[in-house]
Formats: structure tokens, sequence, C-alpha cells
């Protein structure tokens, strides 16, 4: 992805979405998530997850590898680094929206 590609207008619309904005911060935190853990950690469903990852995926914000028969994510390597910026400072400076997803992972292998 270039850097171009990106612009701010889709970047914080992509963000603008509670479960999509908790996913990023925690992906800038744990660096790599399977929906499994996502579904724990957002006690939401499987398919909610996987359809607000898939609009992530689209927005090139999320990188998707799978590993046996689940899919891990992560932010996209790619991503501008003013972006990566935002999320980091987003996720640093705003524990407190997102901790309790973070207290809630599992942290077992799928």
């Amino acid at each position: 992805m270039s850097e171009c590609l990106l612009s701010p207008l889709t970047f914080f619309k992509c963000l603008s979405e509670d479960t999509r904005l908790k996913t990023l911060l925690m992906l800038s935190v744990k660096g790599e998530l399977c929906v499994c853990d996502l579904t724990d950690a957002l006690q939401l469903s499987q398919p909610k997850i996987s359809r607000h990852l898939a609009d992530l995926r689209k927005c090139g914000l999320v990188l998707d590898t799978r590993k046996g028969k689940w899919v891990y994510y992560q932010l996209h390597p790619d991503l501008p680094a003013w972006a990566r910026d935002v999320i980091k400072n987003t996720a640093n400076y705003n524990d407190e929206y997102f901790s309790e997803a973070l207290a809630n992972l599992s942290c077992t292998s799928c």
C-alpha cells in the first residue's frame, strides 16, 4: 500500500465504529490476534467480528494470515507512518477505552 492510497477521510471513517477502533487498538498493543481472541475480548459473535475485520482489511488497515484453521490479524505493515502514529498514540493515551477488552483476552491458543 502506498501512503497516498490511504486518505485521511478513509482512515477516520474506518476508525469511526467502536468495534473497529478497539480492534485496531488491541492489535497495536498485542501485535497479532485471531478472530477467536477478538470474540472473547469484545464479547461479540464471530460473524460480527469477521464483518468488522473485513471492513478493516478493505480499508487497508489490517493484514490477515491463515495459520491452520485460524486467521490471524495484525496492523498492515505498509500502513503509512502518520496512520500508525494515530493508532499507537490513541492506544497509549486512552487505555481506559479498551482496557476491559484487553482484560477479556483469554491469552490461549484457539
